[in-house]
């Protein structure tokens, strides 16, 4: 192997090299393979065990092997700048160059061994049957109706599960996983209040002069002349959410719990579980917003929050009506766009997601529910405290973040995986802000065998990884299920504890550009 010439940015850890490949015969000759150039990118650098990690965009010319020596000598490494050999030298057990045929041969034993062939969704299809589902009502306090969907009742000394979800949807969003985890544990999945099937049942601000009943059946409750005695000091707010789950879970589960929350969820799960870590087992964060609400608490800024006229409460005020008229939140044009947008994969059939969704908004708290959500304080808790929190207290943290997600996209993921590094984060694509409704099949599989990995207190190992294996970087599989009779992939990159930066980079260019130069 030959390095003709590289350069490095001062105080860089990416290292470019141009190289060019000599291979030696049988005959001892010495006969150059390619004319052109290809680059390696060094990606990491581990001073204290001498370990330099290359990653290389022609995956067509790589191969597995170790290296001993140092990089920087003469014979090596030809250049104007002066890399160090207490830095570089050392160890290196990572890709470097041979034959292509043989690397061929490497790389197809590399892509059958990264395929897993996971469970497909029990739909009857397969001869499989889902757990049956229960729709029922918990009064957590007078006129505060709380709608739950349950499965798996029967699996008395399994662990509970409890979904919770995204912002305009509800507990329906998460059937696919009460019918398929509801096999092997006890499942929930909740209402928020002011969302889905958990709206109020009567007017909380009744008008005082009622007029004609037929001319008020179109009428939009929660914008009347005062709030009823139980709605007093109603806010659909982050922090009302964070104590109906704790009642939900004291009063209807009652024991600890796994939690489970998208987008919004996401949030409300990782802030619950940071208030009552005694009451929370894990904590798994489906594509979880990192941010909600953008007016000040009042327990955390009283003196700020009093300056703000109008937080949420009830009655709203008429030009918020107007506000909400002009949002168009009912309109199922509207309603598509948005589903389009957070659905990575079109063809994923949300038929029934749009239909669940228009019907809640046709409700007459829909528009009044949805103003008081928006403009709700923020909880006491950042969502990065709620996160650190978390991790004061060693509440397990599981990340599945969907890559193409249009809203929270892989860097706030990846920030969160910084913030516990132990924490397994699992990036699924194509998959966007919804990869538990897009992508099922792999949301319950590695659900499932993370529950079962702390279940087991380790006895079993994290989804991906065999037992035993410890993965300090990161891995790729391919996930491969069956539905609607068609076979499907995903591809899935699990980040170990040691993932950093230039590893998600060494990633990208040996997934994307390595593929365009094999098909060359």
């Amino acid at each position: 192997m030959e390095i003709l010439s590289y350069n490095s940015a001062p105080s860089s850890h990416v290292v470019n090299l141009r190289v060019e490949f000599i291979l030696k015969s049988s005959n001892s000759h010495h006969s150059r393979l390619a004319l052109r150039s290809h680059r390696l990118w060094c990606t990491k650098i581990d001073s204290r065990h001498g370990s330099l990690r290359f990653c290389n965009s022609d995956q067509s010319v790589l191969k597995k092997l170790s290296y001993q020596g140092s990089l920087t000598s003469p014979n090596i490494l030809q250049g104007s700048q002066n890399l160090g050999s207490k830095v570089l030298s050392g160890s290196y057990n990572d890709y470097v160059i041979g034959g292509e045929e043989d690397t061929r041969d490497i790389l197809e034993r590399e892509k059958s061994a990264t395929k897993v062939v996971i469970p497909d969704l029990p739909d009857g299809s397969n001869g499989e049957s889902g757990a049956s589902l229960r729709s029922s009502f918990w009064e957590w306090k007078p006129k505060f109706n709380v709608h739950y969907e349950q499965a798996g009742c029967e699996n008395v000394n399994s662990p509970p599960v409890l979904f919770l979800p995204g912002f305009g949807v509800g507990s329906f969003h998460y059937e696919k996983q009460l019918r398929d985890l509801g096999r092997d544990f006890r499942v929930w999945a909740i209402d928020f209040l002011g969302q889905g099937m958990s709206l109020p049942l009567e007017d909380p601000t009744p008008h005082s002069n009622e007029g004609d009943t037929s001319e008020r059946k179109d009428y939009a409750w929660g914008f009347g002349d005062e709030a009823e005695p139980w709605a007093s000091d109603l806010v659909y707010s982050i922090d009302l959410w964070r104590d109906q789950v704790q009642y939900f879970i004291e009063q209807v589960i009652g024991e600890p719990v796994y939690i489970v929350g998208n987008s919004l969820g996401g949030f409300v799960a990782l802030y619950f579980a940071a208030c009552n870590p005694h009451l929370v087992k894990g904590v798994t964060l489906l594509n979880a917003t990192p941010f909600w609400g953008f007016l000040p608490n009042p327990i955390r800024s009283p003196r700020l929050a009093k300056v703000i006229p109008w937080a949420g409460t009830f009655p709203l005020p008429s030009s918020v009506r107007k506000l909400t008229e002009f949002r168009k939140i009912s309109d199922p044009r509207s309603i598509a766009e948005v589903l389009k947008q957070v659905y990575a994969d079109h063809s994923t059939k949300v038929d029934n997601v749009f239909s669940r969704i228009l019907e809640t908004t046709q409700h007459p708290a829909a528009a009044a529910s949805f103003a008081s959500i928006m403009f709700a304080p923020r909880g006491e808790l950042s969502f990065r405290e709620a996160l650190s929190r978390c991790h004061m207290n060693k509440v397990p943290v599981c990340l599945m973040y969907g890559k193409e997600d249009p809203w929270v996209k892989p860097v706030w993921g990846l920030q969160v995986k910084r913030q516990v590094p132990e924490a397994p984060y699992y990036e699924i694509s194509p998959a966007g802000h919804c990869p538990h409704d897009e992508v099922p099949e792999v949301v319950n599989y590695l659900l499932r065998g993370w529950i079962r990995s702390l279940e087991t207190q380790g006895s079993i190992a994290f989804p991906l990884l065999d037992d035993g294996e410890s993965i300090q970087y990161s891995i790729a599989r391919d996930l491969e299920f069956v539905r609607d009779g068609s076979r499907k992939s995903v591809r899935v990159h699990f980040f170990g504890p040691k993932f950093s930066l230039w590893n998600m980079i060494a990633s990208y260019v040996k997934s994307h550009l390595g593929k365009s130069d094999l098909k060359s």
